[in-house]
């Protein structure tokens, strides 16, 4: 019991005098497995999941039940395991909230990105912005196919209305990964457009998020 705690002790100290840099992707999880699983050899747990999952990635966005399915991973374990990435979702989301003002595209994009990580539907938001492009609200209009998703041009009317927004940015997710705009796409890009105009609000822009890279609709000349 000994030698176990001073492995622990030992990589413990690891990690804080040099961070993650030299740990290779079992060891991360290893690591991470010492506050859930107390008096378990977590190092073979982790090679357990990284032959499950097939990487790190992976075993951050797998379900509960998947992760409690791998042997030596109980609940707690899997509860700490998706922690992760929803803490690094918020630790994202707040840091690129800070930023009050978008004046460009690649600061729009940055500020969306963090918004979708780690979802499993294509979801549509929405970002209201003043006339000196500051940030006056972002909101989730709805999930689904962005042809079949539950939102209305009357909601992103009245949002924009009730936020007195002089502009707005449309955003979605593709989850296949590429973020080439779709004949839809376009269309309610087009159709926003005409539709926010008429009671004098902008549709600056629409981007299109897959995974950490993204596309707007602007740059396309869409609008």
């Amino acid at each position: 019991m000994a030698e176990h705690d001073g492995h622990r002790k030992r990589m413990r100290q690891r990690f804080l005098r040099h961070g993650l840099g030299n740990f290779d992707d079992h060891s991360v999880l290893e690591l991470l497995l010492f506050y859930a699983v107390p008096r378990k050899d977590t190092n073979l747990i982790a090679h357990r999941l990284m032959e499950t999952f097939g990487s790190l990635d992976r075993v951050f966005e797998a379900l509960p039940e998947e992760l409690t399915a791998v042997e030596g991973v109980g609940e707690n374990a899997a509860a700490l395991i998706r922690l992760v990435p929803a803490a690094a979702q918020r630790y994202l989301i707040a840091k690129e909230s800070h930023t009050d003002i978008l004046p460009d595209v690649e600061s729009v994009g940055k500020y969306l990105i963090p918004r979708f990580m780690n979802l499993r539907t294509e979801t549509v938001m929405m970002l209201s912005l003043d006339t000196k492009l500051k940030v006056l609200d972002c909101r989730t209009l709805g999930s689904g196919a962005l042809n079949a998703v539950d939102f209305s041009a009357r909601d992103v009317v009245q949002t924009a209305l009730l936020h007195n927004a002089r502009y707005v940015v449309l955003a979605h997710n593709h989850l296949s990964g590429i973020a080439i705009p779709s004949r839809e796409d376009i269309s309610v890009t087009k159709s926003l457009h005409s539709v926010l105009s008429s009671v004098g609000v902008e549709l600056l822009d629409h981007i299109i998020v897959a995974g950490q890279d993204f596309v707007s609709l602007a740059d396309d000349h869409v609008i």
